[in-house]
């Protein structure tokens, strides 16, 4: 059974930092692509970032320089570093993977706010 648990998610000022990490379990982690998504309110849910199993990664404009995703095949854990955090940013983060069908986490909520 496939699971997803995302962790790490919170209150930043703007300019401030949070690291998102999802522990991964019930496939081969280290042979799958894994990504971040993200939900703003009201708006439509957008790819954040992808790592590739052999560490190839691509980032939304958005986020390219701020954003770093990274993966830790020991852990079965991927993780989104995020830097320089601005409002726009405020979302629910979902970890995804898709093993014939899409997998989803239940999501992390991050909030950008002074």
């Amino acid at each position: 059974q496939v699971q997803l648990v995302e962790s790490g998610g919170g209150l930043v000022q703007p300019g401030g930092s949070l690291r998102l990490s999802c522990v991964a379990s019930g496939f081969t982690f280290s042979s799958r692509r894994m990504s971040w998504y993200r939900r703003a309110p009201g708006k439509e849910r957008e790819l954040v970032a992808s790592i590739f199993g052999d560490g190839s990664t691509n980032d939304a404009d958005a986020v390219k320089g701020r954003f770093t995703i990274s993966r830790d095949d020991a852990k079965n854990t991927v993780s989104l570093q995020m830097n320089s955090l601005k409002p726009e940013d405020t979302a629910v983060y979902y970890c995804t993977v898709q093993i014939r069908k899409s997998y989803w986490g239940p999501g992390a909520q991050v909030t950008v706010s002074s």
